[in-house]
C-alpha cells in the first residue's frame, strides 16, 4: 500500500493557512497552496491495514487506502474514478467535513491520523484541472420524473443519483440561489461559492433542471407536484432555530446564527442588504452563545467585520485536548480549535446564559452569565448541571448570535399540506427514506435532524435508491 513505510517517514503536514492579518481582510479560503509532492508523502503516510476503519468512519463509505494509494503513485485519474464512486461531492467534503474517516484512521491510535481530507481535495482539483471530471448525462431517459424539494447537500445528491438512472430531474429552491447550507449557512472563507457554482453548472449540463423561488406550497400547489411527478423527496432541512427564552430575549441586537451568516453570505456575493436589515459585528461585544462549528462561523465572520471583542459560550464541560483510548474508532469528545478561533476570540465552558440586558432603546447591552457544574444524576440516568454560587457576572454585548441548533424542519406550508408523519422530534418520519405518503420520499436533516453535509449527501444517495426501485416496482 503506497510507501510501506511512509508511515514512520513522513509526519501528518497540511497546508499552511495565510497570515491572520491578511485573511481577515477577506472572505476567500484560508489556506495556500501545497505542493503535490508533499500530498503524495501525505497518501504515503497510509498504511496497509488489516481492517481500514477509515471506510466506516466515513458516511460515504469511501474506499480511501485505494485512492491514497493512486495518488502515492500520482494516478490522478484512477484515484478519481475511486473516490467519485462513493462521493458526488468531494470538492465540498474536501473541503468542510470534520473528516470522521481521520477520528478512524487505525495510524491514529498513537500519531496524528493520514490526512484524508485534504487528499480527497486534491484529488477532485486534479480531476477539474486535468479534464478527468466533465459533464456525463445518462444515455437513455426511463420517462419518470421525480421532484427534490430543496437544494441543499441532500437534495443536490440525491439529484446527482437519480439522473444517473435516467430520470428526469427538477430541483426546487424556495430561495434565490441553489445550494442551501452550502450556499447560506458555510462562509466562503470555508467554502467559495465559486466551487458550488462549477458543481451546479455541471449538474445542468447533464440534464438535471433548477428553480429557484419556487416554496412549493404556496407557488406551486401539492396537486401540481403530484401530478406533474412521479416521486417527490423532500429534502429542505432542519430549518427551525432552536430558541434562548429568557429575561431579555425581546431586546434588538439578539438573532439566530444562520439569519446572521446568511446575511453576510449575501452581502459577500453582492447583494443589497438595507442599512435598517444590516446585521452587523464591527465596533460590537460579540457574544456567540453555542460553542459548535456554526458558532466558529459567527466567530471568524465577526473578525472579519472588525468587532470589538467576540467572546464564545459553552453550556457544556470544556472537552479534553487528547482522545481516550477507548474513543477509538469513534469520534472522540476533544477540544477542537478552527481557523475562526486562531483569528480571535475568547471562549468559555461550563456557563449558563441566564439574561440579556436590555438599555433604554430597547438594544441588548450586557448577558448574565453564571458557571455550572455537571454530574451524573443516578435518579433520572442523565447528566445534569447545577449552578455554582458567586460566580455570577456580567459581559459586556451589542451583538448576540444564537448558534444551538435548530429543533426540526418547517412544518407550516408542504409538509402539513402533504400529510406526511412525523417523529417524536418533529422531523419527517421515513423509514428507508419512505414517508407516510405513498410516492414521497425524505433525506438528508429533514429525516435525521440537524447533522453533517457528508451524511446529507450519503441520505440523498441511498434516498435516491430507494427512489429508483420504487419507480421500477411502478412501471
Amino acid at each position: 500500500m503506497a510507501d510501506p513505510k511512509g508511515f514512520l517517514t513522513f509526519k501528518r503536514e497540511l497546508p499552511p493557512s495565510r497570515e491572520v492579518n491578511v485573511r481577515l481582510s477577506d472572505y476567500k479560503e484560508i489556506y495556500d497552496e501545497f505542493p503535490v509532492e508533499k500530498t503524495k508523502q501525505q497518501a504515503a503516510r497510509c498504511m496497509d491495514c488489516g481492517v481500514p476503519f477509515c471506510h466506516s468512519g466515513c458516511p460515504l463509505g469511501n474506499v480511501i487506502p485505494e485512492f491514497n494509494d493512486a495518488v502515492y503513485r500520482e494516478e490522478w485519474q484512477e484515484a478519481f474514478q475511486i473516490l467519485s464512486e462513493t462521493n458526488n461531492f468531494p470538492e465540498f467534503t474536501g473541503r468542510i467535513c470534520p473528516a470522521p474517516c481521520e477520528a478512524a484512521c487505525v495510524l491514529g491510535i498513537n500519531q496524528p491520523a493520514v490526512a484524508i481530507e485534504h487528499i480527497e481535495k486534491t484529488i477532485v482539483e486534479m480531476a477539474f484541472e486535468k479534464g478527468f471530471l466533465r459533464p456525463k448525462a445518462p444515455t437513455f431517459r426511463t420517462g419518470k420524473k421525480v421532484a427534490v424539494i430543496g437544494s441543499g447537500p441532500a437534495g443536490l445528491s440525491a439529484a446527482a443519483e437519480l439522473n444517473k438512472y435516467g430520470h428526469s430531474v427538477t430541483v426546487f429552491e424556495r430561495k434565490d440561489r441553489i445550494g442551501g447550507l452550502l450556499r447560506y449557512g458555510i462562509p466562503d472563507f470555508k467554502l467559495e461559492k465559486w466551487v458550488l457554482e462549477r458543481r451546479i453548472g455541471l449538474m445542468e449540463a447533464e440534464g438535471i433542471r433548477f428553480k429557484t423561488n419556487v416554496n412549493v406550497g404556496v407557488d406551486m400547489s401539492v396537486d401540481q407536484l403530484k401530478n406533474d411527478f412521479d416521486a417527490v423527496v423532500l429534502t429542505g432541512g432542519s430549518t427551525i432555530p432552536r430558541d434562548l427564552p429568557i429575561p431579555g430575549r425581546e431586546g434588538k441586537g439578539i438573532y439566530p446564527a444562520m439569519q446572521f451568516l446568511e446575511q453576510n453570505n449575501r452581502r459577500v456575493a453582492g447583494d443589497f442588504i438595507p442599512e435598517v436589515e444590516s446585521i452587523r459585528a464591527t465596533g460590537k461585544h460579540v457574544v456567540v452563545i453555542g460553542g459548535g462549528d456554526t458558532g466558529a462561523d459567527c466567530v471568524g465572520t465577526s473578525n472579519r467585520h472588525k468587532a470589538k471583542s467576540v467572546t464564545q459560550l459553552e453550556v457544556l464541560v470544556k472537552p479534553s485536548l487528547t482522545r481516550t483510548p477507548d474513543s477509538w474508532p469513534n469520534w472522540p469528545l476533544i477540544l477542537r480549535t478552527s481557523s475562526s478561533h486562531e483569528e480571535g476570540c475568547e471562549r468559555e465552558w461550563s456557563v449558563l446564559t441566564e439574561s440579556f440586558e436590555v438599555n433604554d432603546k430597547g438594544e441588548v447591552s450586557a448577558i448574565h452569565l453564571i458557571d455550572v457544574e455537571w454530574a451524573f444524576i443516578p435518579a433520572e440516568n442523565r447528566y445534569g448541571f447545577s449552578k455554582k454560587a458567586g460566580t455570577e457576572r456580567i459581559i459586556p454585548c451589542d451583538l448576540a448570535l444564537l448558534a444551538i441548533g435548530f429543533v426540526h424542519p418547517q412544518h407550516d406550508g408542504l409538509l402539513q399540506q402533504l400529510g406526511v408523519a412525523l417523529d417524536e422530534r418533529g422531523n419527517v418520519k421515513a423509514s428507508n427514506f419512505k414517508t407516510s405518503v405513498n410516492g414521497v420520499f425524505a433525506a438528508g436533516d429533514v429525516r435525521r435532524g440537524q447533522s453533517l453535509v457528508v451524511w446529507a449527501i450519503a441520505e440523498g444517495r441511498d434516498a435516491a435508491k430507494e427512489v429508483h426501485i420504487f419507480l421500477e416496482s411502478e412501471s
